[in-house]
């Protein structure tokens, strides 16, 4: 290039543009296939994340469910049809906790005994809104329950369930079906006839709001159908039918692509300001590809974790005790602790749930605590567990020790304290073990250390078993000898005026002569009836012939005891009502005898029934009195006529310092609030006169008389009756 101009606009303009421009289309066509690549990973992530989320979506408002359909008070609850009941936690619980904007329970024939509405329309047009998605849904399901299909049940999954993806009113919306079944198994179901809780989420609204707030979907929408055109993803949505129902529609997130918009003009002028926006972008990226496998680990997490408490859940308790077995040491043993928390229930239900939460808690921090370094989970509800690898007895006896000591401490909570304690079954094995095995035998040593009155721990021995069927020979027996009215009787422990020594009463007490066992005493098969759902029918025959009994001796007042249970029934007023009328019995010759235990009844049902009837007459007498840790403090403000001195303080006269000044604190305490006293298990002389200068009313044990059959009774009464009017018992 000879000619001076051409040489310098080459040499000035078209060189340096050249180089600028071979440097900015490198840097440029580097830059287009790096924020592509970019585009394309994030893209597909969030789709991969979506369609997760999708996946889980019917599962997880079924599993929400199980919360409260799996769960013996329920079954209780909506058999008996309590509204108020199911609108807290069938409706407005799953809606504050879970946002299942609409609930029903469904019957056997398809209607709805209970509906709840979010958006506070009317339930009936709620349910016949939803009514030809939940029928089939229905059918289909109490198909499977006849035929015992359990496909599907698994640790996580606590029954078989429908789901299905529907238009409700106007909503995309899950309606999922679940059967209202038990939790222990006590209470026998027909499957043909076991009520079904539907849930309605909808899948617009807050659920796009939380979605998107959560994974980082921008644009999150609901769409009927889709466009190729618009630029947005898609992660669709399928009816059971495999029928297609909708999608899940956003704007995808393309850093690239915003990264070279931005940069793109400033690309030509230096190569430090490419760098920087190259790692502007790539900073960004990465900060966005952290957040989604952050939101995946959290998923995973959530998955194998109890939200409540952060502890391991069944399903990885599982599977870790299965790894514990296979990897045992030989000579070493593998033991798993079921801990199950004594009085919970009773925190909860004077406290409320958000307490019992914040006990379980306190509970879970506590266990980790003393089983620093060990594999401790919660199964659900108060039961825990945790696994020891290998140790000796030795060992596992340390641990318990430690455990029930931490246990019995008190909770700090709210500013006061809460003493619950807590029950251990513990069961070992070693190599070749299978973990089902020792985990059912946990079980049943935890049921053991119950039934050896709490607050204690039990090891596994082969007699367990012996005695669990035991148990279970004893409710068959028990439920067929109330079913046919055999076996059962009323014997009466005569009650007699302290001041005189006339007979003015007596306690009717419940005996069962098994056909092949012979006498089985109450304090066996009574808590069996109350733990298996007798305890009601078993009260109602007490009832009637205690009745049938003041109609022979109308002089006398007859006692009867009755069960927390019992009068936590809301019906319980009205059934004693409807059988004094039936006999033709005075109210005031009834006197109901209860326990501290039925003080405890946090919804005040008890204490409702207990006004009703002494309202019309009837009169109530706190048993054992006592013996429980707060007697004194709740004699104060309850509803009763008269106290009865439990045995065990009667035996002191004579043995402690102490036995007449507690006595005598107790009666005088009964005379300050115009009570009645009974001391009970009187059976020396020295006590009934010691008793009688103390002022007691009235008297009942061995040495005055042991419990008569009627026809004994009729004997005794004969003329040595004192009127009710002149001796008030």
């Amino acid at each position: 290039m000879k000619h001076p101009k051409l040489r310098a606009v080459f040499l000035l303009l078209i060189l340096p543009a050249a180089a600028s421009a071979s440097i900015w289309a490198a840097l440029a066509i580097v830059l287009s296939v790096a924020t592509g690549t970019t585009d394309e990973a994030a893209i597909g992530r969030q789709r991969h994340l979506a369609e997760m989320v999708v996946a889980k979506l019917q599962e997880g408002v079924a599993h929400d469910q199980e919360s409260v359909t799996v769960w013996d008070d329920a079954v209780r609850k909506v058999s008996a049809g309590d509204q108020d009941w199911m609108e807290m936690n069938l409706g407005k619980w799953m809606f504050t906790y879970f946002q299942h904007e609409r609930a029903f329970v469904v019957t056997p024939e398809g209607r709805a005994v209970y509906a709840f509405a979010n958006d506070e329309a009317d339930r009936k047009e709620a349910f016949r809104q939803v009514h030809d998605i939940v029928i089939p849904l229905a059918q289909k399901l109490r198909r499977r329950l006849v035929a015992g299909d359990e496909n599907g049940v698994s640790d996580q999954v606590l029954s078989i369930g429908e789901s299905d993806l529907a238009l409700v009113n106007g909503h995309p919306a899950v309606v999922s079906v679940k059967p209202i079944v038990s939790d222990s198994g006590d209470i026998e179901q027909d499957p043909a006839h076991v009520y079904l809780h539907v849930a309605v989420r909808y899948l617009d609204g807050n659920f796009l709001s939380g979605m998107a707030q959560e994974y980082l979907f921008d644009d999150l929408r609901f769409t009927w159908a889709r466009s190729d055109e618009d630029g947005r993803s898609y992660a669709k949505l399928k009816k059971v039918t495999g029928n297609d129902f909708g999608y899940f529609s956003w704007r995808p997130f393309t850093p690239g692509a915003a990264v070279e918009s931005r940069v793109g003009p400033t690309v030509a002028m230096a190569g430090i300001a490419v760098f920087a926006a190259m790692s502007a972008m790539g900073g960004a990226v990465l900060l966005r590809s952290r957040h989604l496998q952050h939101s995946r680990s959290e998923l995973e997490r959530l998955a194998a974790h109890d939200g409540l408490t952060g502890l391991v859940n069944r399903s990885q308790f599982q599977r870790h005790l299965s790894q514990a077995l296979a990897a045992s040491l030989p000579g070493k043993s593998i033991a798993v602790l079921f801990i199950d928390l004594d009085r919970f229930k009773q925190v909860n239900d004077t406290l409320g749930h958000a307490a019992g939460d914040e006990l379980l808690v306190a509970v879970a921090g506590r266990l980790l605590q003393v089983c620093a370094g060990r594999l401790v989970a919660r199964l659900g509800g108060d039961e825990f567990t945790v696994i020891l690898d290998n140790v000796c007895e030795e060992d596992v006896v340390g641990v318990c020790e430690h455990l029930l000591e931490a246990m019995r401490r008190p909770f700090e909570m709210g500013g006061g304290s809460i003493s619950i304690g807590a029950s251990i079954g513990v069961a070992a094995g070693e190599f070749g073990t299978a973990a089902q095995e020792l985990t059912r035998k946990a079980d049943i040593a935890l049921y053991s250390a119950k039934g050896a009155g709490r607050n204690c721990y039990a090891i596994f021995g082969a007699h367990m078993d012996d005695l669990l069927q035991a148990r279970r020979e004893i409710e068959y027996d028990l439920r067929r000898a109330v079913t046919e009215g055999k076996g059962l009787e009323l014997h009466f422990q005569p009650v007699y005026s302290a001041d005189n020594g006339a007979l003015c009463g007596a306690e009717a007490l419940l005996r069962w002569s098994h056909p092949t066992r012979g006498r089985v005493g109450p304090d066996i098969f009574i808590p069996i009836a109350e733990e298996c759902g007798l305890i009601n029918a078993i009260g109602e025959f007490v009832l009637r012939e205690t009745c049938l009994a003041a109609q022979r001796w109308p002089a006398l007042k007859i006692a009867v005891n009755a069960s927390p249970k019992e009068l936590q029934n809301e019906s319980y007023a009205l059934k004693v009502m409807s059988m004094l009328k039936h006999y033709g019995i005075n109210p005031e010759q009834l006197e109901i005898e209860i326990t501290e235990g039925t003080l405890l009844d946090g919804g005040g049902q008890c204490q409702k029934n207990i006004e009703a009837l002494r309202s019309i007459g009837v009169h109530f007498a706190l048993d054992d009195f006592g013996t429980g840790f707060s007697s004194f403090a709740r004699l104060q403000n309850v509803s009763v006529d008269r106290i009865k001195i439990d045995k065990s303080f009667v035996d002191r006269f004579g043995r402690e310092k102490d036995g007449r000044a507690i006595i005598e604190a107790m009666i005088g305490l009964a005379r300050a609030k115009g009570l009645k006293t009974t001391a009970e298990g009187v059976e020396t002389d020295d006590q009934r006169m010691a008793l009688k200068e103390l002022g007691c009313d009235h008297l009942q044990g061995y040495l005055l008389s042991m419990p008569l059959s009627k026809e004994q009774f009729d004997k005794l009464v004969g003329g040595n009756v004192v009127n009710l009017r002149s001796t008030r018992m």
